[in-house]
């Protein structure tokens, strides 16, 4: 499983010009999932993320969490974090999970943000979706969380 996180001061995503999914000053994660991930690599994943410590203390040194500074998060599907374009151009997305269990892990991710105590917006599965963000630093991080054999 893969997440990029960026740090933002807000977040929006918009699917067939509805607003699906956002949040306030905190993160907008991108969620890719491969075939070897299982809920345990999703709640695994949503901890790390809560615990990440990317936004400034009183003296301006990334030493707290979104969970510390009462954020929240903004959730986005997206197997293109799988893409593969060692053999050309076109990217290939063998490595992402199949739909099925992707939408499954996802919303186990997202219900493990929440039962830390984070509110989550989310896009929408499968969508074609248009993020509007304020990227704060700009700080992104990519996050990997091997899966279970």
């Amino acid at each position: 499983m893969r997440a990029v996180v960026q740090r933002v001061t807000r977040a929006t995503c918009t699917v067939e010009g509805r607003v699906t999914g956002e949040t306030g000053p905190g993160l907008l994660v991108l969620l890719g999932v491969a075939p070897g991930d299982t809920a345990g690599t999703a709640r695994a994943l949503a901890g790390r993320v809560a615990r990440l410590r990317i936004f400034g203390d009183d003296a301006g040194k990334m030493n707290r969490s979104v969970q510390d500074i009462g954020g929240g998060v903004l959730s986005v599907s997206q197997f293109t974090l799988f893409a593969d374009t060692r053999r050309g151009n076109r990217p290939s997305f063998t490595g992402a999970a199949p739909p099925d269990q992707a939408r499954t892990l996802y919303a186990e991710f997202n219900a493990a943000l929440r039962d830390l105590g984070l509110p989550v917006g989310e896009g929408v599965f499968g969508a074609h979706m248009v993020l509007d963000l304020t990227n704060d630093g700009p700080v992104t991080i990519t996050l990997e969380e091997v899966g279970e054999a």
